[in-house]
């Protein structure tokens, strides 16, 4: 059984887009249960309307919620009562297994290492998403907006958790990982990546060289590592990108009917590709390296990205046991760093 804690204030759309995401994933999962965490009367509200299995959703009062323009540093220490904070609070008492927030990220990160801690053998958590691959599975990609900047040991880090977050949650046997580069050969990039090259090269299992950016979206690896600079970059550019095109065949074939008339013939196409390049088809991002689960799922969130994170994150991460398995692995791993190159692991 997995038992996830619902930020259900946070959003672009809360509660209501929210509630419906979570509600739904209800009717896939048997062994799923709720606790929705915030206003009590506006859940309530939201809930009337709905049908779902009342003995597996549970709901928690929170009278205070954290804005999008929040400090996050501050909101998440000063708004005691805020929804984000008490789901947190659940996972760190054990009272949940897992706590799923689209409320500000900042906060959700620093309320995951402040609440929950870092797993041992961790210098700094890491945000992983998935992103679609036209030749194949998604590609996880992370680290994408925690960490500005990292050192080669903490990229290493990343890839240990990518590599079990891939075997464990996609089923990925031997998942390759690479570090994103501006080339393939070994001596291209800058120190960091040269460097983190090196212990990639000795330390981790699948690591099959740099990968350009061009490569990310046709099977060059199942896992990309950079820091949170590049990735969160990388990541926004590729969302925009995807929209304008989509954007573009709209306006393109609204403006012939010589253009209409072949979009109905390509209509299965142009699904496919909406499909491939929907980010609500894994629903968020999972920050990894606290001891327990957050995942952040985009502030313009709807039910459908709820629903998939819950159905292919959370809860595979949780009956995996997932952060257990991390652990032991960075545990390892921080010895083998510590042999290697005699440096600790210092935030």
């Amino acid at each position: 059984m997995a038992r996830v804690a619902i930020d259900a204030m946070g959003g672009d759309h809360a509660p209501l887009e929210i509630i419906s995401g979570a509600l739904s994933a209800l009717n896939f999962l048997d062994d799923l249960n709720l606790v929705l965490v915030g206003h009590e009367e506006k859940i309530l509200e939201v809930l009337e309307k709905m049908k779902y299995p009342e003995e597996r959703v549970e709901i928690r009062h929170a009278s205070e919620i954290i804005e999008c323009d929040d400090d996050p540093g501050l909101s998440i220490r000063n708004k005691k009562n805020a929804s984000m904070v008490k789901a947190l609070q659940m996972v760190r008492s054990g009272e949940a297994d897992a706590v799923l927030s689209a409320g500000n990220t900042g906060a959700l990160m620093a309320g995951g290492v402040l609440f929950l801690g870092r797993l041992s053998g961790i210098s700094r958590p890491a945000l992983l998403t998935p992103m679609p691959s036209f030749k194949g599975e998604p590609v996880l990609f992370l680290d994408v907006g925690a960490n500005m900047d990292s050192r080669p040991e903490q990229l290493l880090q990343y890839a240990y958790m990518g590599r079990i977050y891939a075997q464990q949650v996609l089923n990925y046997r031997e998942p390759r990982i690479a570090l994103l580069n501006v080339g393939v050969e070994k001596n291209k990039g800058n120190v960091q990546v040269k460097q983190a090259y090196s212990l990639f090269e000795r330390l981790l299992p699948g690591f099959c060289g740099n990968v350009e950016g061009t490569e990310v979206f046709f099977n060059a690896a199942e896992v990309v590592i950079c820091d949170g600079f590049v990735g969160n970059i990388f990541l926004k550019t590729s969302e925009g990108l995807s929209r304008a095109i989509l954007s573009f065949f709209r306006q393109e074939i609204d403006n012939k009917l010589s253009y209409k008339l072949g979009a109905l013939l390509l209509k299965p196409v142009f699904l496919g590709l909406r499909n491939k390049i929907d980010t609500s088809g894994y629903g968020g991002a999972p920050l990894l390296g606290v001891n327990g689960l957050c995942i952040k799922c985009h502030g313009s969130s709807r039910a459908r990205s709820i629903e998939q994170a819950l159905i292919k994150q959370a809860y595979p991460f949780v009956q995996n046991n997932v952060t257990r398995k991390l652990q032991s692995a960075l545990e390892k791993l921080a010895g083998d760093i510590e042999e290697n190159t005699g440096s600790g692991q210092n935030a």
